[in-house]
Parts: C-alpha cells; sequence; structure tokens
C-alpha cells in the first residue's frame, strides 16, 4: 500500500512538472497572440501571465490530484469507510 502511494506521488510530481511547463508554454502563446493586436503594457502583461499561469494550473492540478486520489488507494479507504458506516447504521 505504501508502494502504490510513493508512486502515485512522483506520478504526481512528475505530472505537476508537465503541468506547469505547458503553463509557461500558454502564458507565453497568450502574450504573443495579444502582441499581434497592439502594444502590451506592464499591467497587460502581469494579468494575462497571472491569469493564464493560475487557471492552467488551478484546472489541471485538480485533474491531476483526481488521479492521485484515484492510484493512491485513498478513493477506497474512503469508500470503505463509509460502507462500514452505512451497515452499521442499517442493523
Amino acid at each position: 500500500m505504501a508502494d502504490d502511494r510513493q508512486a502515485a506521488l512522483e506520478d504526481f510530481r512528475r505530472s505537476v512538472k508537465r503541468i506547469a511547463a505547458v503553463a509557461v508554454l500558454m502564458v507565453v502563446g497568450a502574450l504573443a497572440y495579444l502582441r499581434l493586436f497592439g502594444a502590451l503594457n506592464a499591467t497587460t502583461i502581469i494579468a494575462t501571465t497571472l491569469g493564464v499561469f493560475i487557471s492552467v494550473m488551478l484546472g489541471c492540478g485538480l485533474f491531476a490530484a483526481a488521479f492521485f486520489s484515484q492510484k493512491s488507494g485513498l478513493d477506497e479507504e474512503v469508500t470503505d469507510a463509509t460502507r462500514s458506516e452505512r451497515e452499521r447504521k442499517l442493523k
């Protein structure tokens, strides 16, 4: 069980690194796209960078966390705990 969690944690870390790299590429792409339509000022650059980076990290990070939870066996523990609690209530 501990080996599964360690492997899942390493997988999660690897995924977060890839997601961060993709987020940086998305920021560069967004800034390049905005540059096509006019000059960029500091406010636009900061807002776009933070908005795009945080949005990509949050969205993809939540998916990665869901996969980590499933791979590490944490979902099974919760299911087993609620199942035994329901069985106790039925008796």
